[in-house]
């Protein structure tokens, strides 16, 4: 079996956190005489009846890299991008079965199993540019056609791929995320320090992408009908500060502290000392963010929209990701109750404990052995 690697050349999304943790819970030692097969590996050893794993990843440098992951990895072709998948990975691949975990992979190819995380481009396609929704319409309905296994991480991602491409309901595979990887470093409060959150400061938190779908115009608006002055919203992520105010004025943003880049052990420290994060998104596929903030005792608000009921359950407050009121008005719930703050964060430790990666890869290599028998 021959994992994509590409995602391991570029810095890292959701998705390819989901791709690099499923990689490291499942990978056996790689096949003898196969390329990346020069020493032992470690790991857990591949589900009986499955070839070993190995990871073809295209020319340049691999921004992350597990020591489970890299006696398995070898490099093939002389270019990268999209054309590497569609020429060098389709020949490394041969007649082995090929997995690709971050929604693209050779066209028109059968022995593959492809994770398509959301159907974005088709249900929001104003968020992308038109080359890049062009592209990936057509990508998806070949790759939701063509290939043997479709995986996804909810329910509601299956209904979308059901409803916009049309793959019948019983040839989905489900396989959710975790969010346990949050925990894994000590938690790092240099950033906080410096950017004078520490001493117990109270804050409220949010953490995505510049995307618009993350609706982080929300979360401004919201708190200014808040009103607390005293309460900073502490924003990781979304450099773009146009798309944070939803292309309002940066007046929008008084009171907003943005950290840029963090690290896990960072993140990770704000998740932890945050009064609660936000999370009203318009369209996920699964939600990382808010599972990482469960599994930090982080009191957790998010949009009732798309797949975050499903991941999120109880455990969770919810607002209108088109309504900021709504999100102010969970936000003063939780600013004015310490008692609530506790439960809730009680009851996101409980709710995230439920999602672990090594479950996750137990339940990709029954997938495997059941599509893909040897």
């Amino acid at each position: 079996m021959l994992f994509n690697g590409r995602f391991l050349t570029r810095p890292a999304t959701g998705v390819d956190r989901f791709a690099l943790e499923l990689m490291t819970a499942y990978a056996g030692p790689p096949a003898a005489g196969s390329p990346g097969a020069a020493a032992p590996a470690t790991g857990r050893a591949a589900p009986a009846g499955l070839a070993p794993a190995r990871v073809a990843v295209p020319p340049g440098r691999l921004r992350v890299l597990p020591p489970a992951l890299r006696e398995r990895v070898f490099r093939v072709g002389s270019r990268g991008g999209q054309w590497w998948e569609q020429t060098a990975l389709r020949e490394a691949a041969s007649d082995d079965v090929l997995v690709n975990l971050c929604n693209t992979g050779p066209l028109w190819r059968r022995r593959q199993l492809v994770v398509i995380h959301d159907a974005a481009t088709f249900a929001n396609p104003g968020n992308f540019s038109r080359a890049f929704r062009t592209w990936y319409r057509f990508l998806l309905g070949s790759l939701v056609q063509h290939s043997e296994a479709i995986l996804t991480v909810s329910a509601f991602s299956a209904g979308e791929l059901i409803r916009f491409l049309g793959r019948p309901a019983r040839e989905i595979e489900v396989i959710p995320e975790s969010g346990e990887h949050i925990l894994r470093e000590p938690a790092d409060g240099s950033l906080g320090e410096q950017l004078g959150l520490g001493g117990g400061r109270p804050f409220v938190l949010a953490v995505g992408s510049q995307s618009p779908n993350k609706n982080f115009g929300a979360v401004a608006k919201a708190m200014a009908l808040l009103g607390r002055d005293d309460v900073p919203l502490v924003a990781v992520g979304g450099a773009n500060k146009r798309v944070f105010a939803g292309g309002e004025p940066a007046a929008d943003e008084r009171g907003v502290i943005r950290t840029g880049y963090v690290t896990d052990a960072q993140l990770r420290w704000f998740y932890e000392q945050a009064l609660c994060f936000v999370f009203p998104s318009f369209y996920e596929g699964f939600g990382l963010p808010p599972l990482e903030a469960m599994c930090c005792g982080c009191p957790v608000i998010v949009s009732d929209a798309s797949s975050l009921p499903e991941v999120c359950g109880s455990a969770a407050l919810y607002c209108d990701p088109a309504d900021p009121a709504t999100l102010a008005a969970q936000l003063a719930r939780l600013l004015d109750s310490a008692a609530l703050r506790a439960e809730m964060a009680a009851a996101g430790r409980a709710h995230a404990s439920r999602y672990t990666w090594a479950a996750v890869g137990e339940r990709f290599g029954e997938i495997v052995a059941r599509r893909f028998p040897m």
